[in-house]
């Protein structure tokens, strides 16, 4: 199917009378996004739901849709205004108490890598691996326990395992052309862009 093939079906099934060729156009680029409804008549008209055309969520809004679920039904059941929770979803930022925040994992089937991304927490997560992979490791303990609702002594073990395997991939190699050693840094740095999936695939190898 062209893009003038789904924008018609979505202009005459789906009650969508502005989309466009150009609008399908772009957002097969991903230089638009289609909204709520737009994705729902979109995946409609693909044969397909809304969850294979995200992927792997990683906001709120993406959660939600991925599930099928009415922001109406989300709001209602973690105890919220409609508008209060439909600008947490266009903030990308959760900021529920902590008896909405476990209404929330429910009725999304959340787990809590999710949680943690829905929060808002991963990017600074990221951070604190980063560098408990590249300095001294102990000193990240407590800022990643105070972070995660996880026990300090896996955390300890997951933080001890990730700087281990980062060392690994920095491990020098001779460069016979010079006589000098080079670092594979690519590797490495490899390992840093993907630390926080790298960090929940450690905690279910620790977890007892």
């Amino acid at each position: 199917m062209g893009p003038e093939h789904v924008a018609y079906g979505m202009r005459t099934s789906y009650g969508l009378p502005y989309v466009t060729p150009d609008l399908v156009a772009a957002w097969e680029r991903g230089v638009a996004a289609p909204g709520n409804a737009e994705l729902v008549a979109l995946a409609g008209v693909l044969w397909c739901s809304p969850a294979e055309l995200i992927g792997a969520p990683q906001t709120l809004r993406e959660f939600r849709l991925a599930r099928g679920i009415p922001a109406e039904d989300v709001a209602r059941a973690v105890g919220l205004e409609l508008a209060v929770y439909l600008r947490m979803e266009e903030n990308n930022e959760w900021r529920g108490n902590e008896r909405q925040s476990a209404a929330l994992t429910e009725v999304l089937g959340l787990a809590l890598p999710d949680l943690v991304t829905v929060r808002g927490r991963r990017p600074k997560l990221a951070e604190l691996l980063r560098s408990a992979c590249s300095t001294r490791w102990q000193a990240y303990v407590r800022p990643v326990s105070k972070l995660l609702p996880l026990d300090r002594r896996l955390v300890e073990n997951v933080l001890e395992s990730l700087y281990t395997e980062y060392q690994l991939q920095m491990a020098p190699t001779l460069s016979w052309g010079n006589g000098t050693v080079a670092v594979e840094a690519g590797a490495a740095r490899d390992y840093l862009d993907q630390v926080v999936d790298h960090f929940w695939s450690t905690v279910q190898r620790h977890a007892p």
